[in-house]
């Protein structure tokens, strides 16, 4: 098996010069730099990269465990991450916890044993209590994703999500909405409760009242379809939010089984959306999250944490944008029942 001394051989090089170009430690001519990668491609040379990473005490790797990588709003984050990642010269290691806090706290333990140089986290609904407490005595730095905690000092990069649905329900409100069906899922998860709070921030700003909202909490999306399908029967609402992509789906299905269209019978938002909003007819109005961006941004923070150590740490917020479509835009509010 070839040796870096066989390689600087080859290339009429030092030793220490095929180390700076295999580490990047020093720049080195073009000339030169090309003469090393000829000679690594001729002899077969391969760098055994444990033994690297113990004499830097780094592996060019980082991790990232999400809660739910079927859902494409982690699906962008997580391209998000590989891609600043990649930019950077680090390897991604994945990992999806399923909501699964056991699942979530083997995922971590793996990755920490693999040495990353840095953690990615959207911790699962049911994280384990004591879990940040943990990782902040670790020596390999943390940022958590998309669900941010007031309580916690670390890094975080989430949405305005609290201010995002806010500015929905002005709209709807303004549209002369007075009666809402929130399908809101598992409200243990910190990005659901805020759009909650913003929700209800809506309900006081248009002065409606609040036993007339619909909101519906759980984990299960059978049982808040089957929920939502009775009320929009009822006629009791005029207007659908959901709180994610599934429920999204959860939501439109019970409207076909409430025999309703959207916007005909009914207006319907959703919180993420889908990849191709073009192929819906209608299109539907969309909170939509920077999701790729979100990713990158945390890798931005991570790789801060990792040159600063004791820096106080920080909380980025990005913002969502309002894609208003046709299954809000069309409702006429002459079809708003009692």
């Amino acid at each position: 098996m070839a040796t870096m001394v066989d390689v600087a051989r080859m290339a009429g090089v030092s030793i220490s010069t095929v180390s700076h170009v295999l580490n990047g430690t020093r720049n080195v001519e073009p000339k030169t730099r090309s003469r090393v990668v000829s000679a690594i491609e001729k002899t077969g040379y391969r760098q055994d990269t444990l033994a690297r990473a113990m004499r830097r005490s780094k592996t060019d790797s980082i991790g990232l465990i999400v809660s739910d990588a079927g859902e494409p709003a982690f699906a962008e984050m997580a391209h998000g991450v590989e891609q600043a990642a990649a930019d950077r010269g680090l390897t991604l290691l994945l990992a999806n916890s399923s909501e699964d806090s056991d699942r979530e706290q083997r995922a971590i333990r793996t990755l920490l044993e693999r040495r990353v140089d840095g953690l990615i986290l959207a911790r699962a609904a049911n994280t384990a209590p004591d879990l940040l407490t943990a990782l902040k005595a670790e020596k390999t730095p943390v940022v958590l994703l998309d669900r941010l905690y007031s309580d916690v000092s670390l890094d975080q990069v989430g949405a305005d999500n609290r201010d995002s649905m806010r500015r929905l329900m002005a709209h709807l409100t303004a549209r002369g909405h007075r009666r809402f069906a929130v399908v809101a899922g598992d409200a243990r998860v910190p990005s659901v409760a805020e759009r909650l709070d913003g929700f209800y921030d809506g309900v006081r700003d248009a002065g409606l009242v609040g036993d007339d909202q619909f909101v519906l909490t759980g984990t299960d999306d059978g049982e808040l379809r089957e929920a939502l399908a009775a009320n929009l029967t009822q006629g009791s609402s005029t207007a659908v939010i959901a709180c994610s992509t599934p429920l999204a789906v959860a939501g439109l299905r019970a409207l076909q089984q409430a025999a309703l269209a959207t916007p005909m019978d009914i207006a319907f938002a959703t919180f993420d959306g889908f990849t191709n909003p073009d192929l819906f007819s209608p299109g539907l109005t969309t909170v939509r999250q920077p999701a790729f961006d979100m990713g990158a941004a945390a890798v931005g923070l991570l790789m801060e944490r990792i040159e600063a150590p004791d820096a106080r740490p920080r909380t980025v917020r990005l913002h969502q944008s309002l894609e208003l479509r046709e299954s809000t835009e069309l409702f006429s509010p002459s079809n708003l029942r009692a």
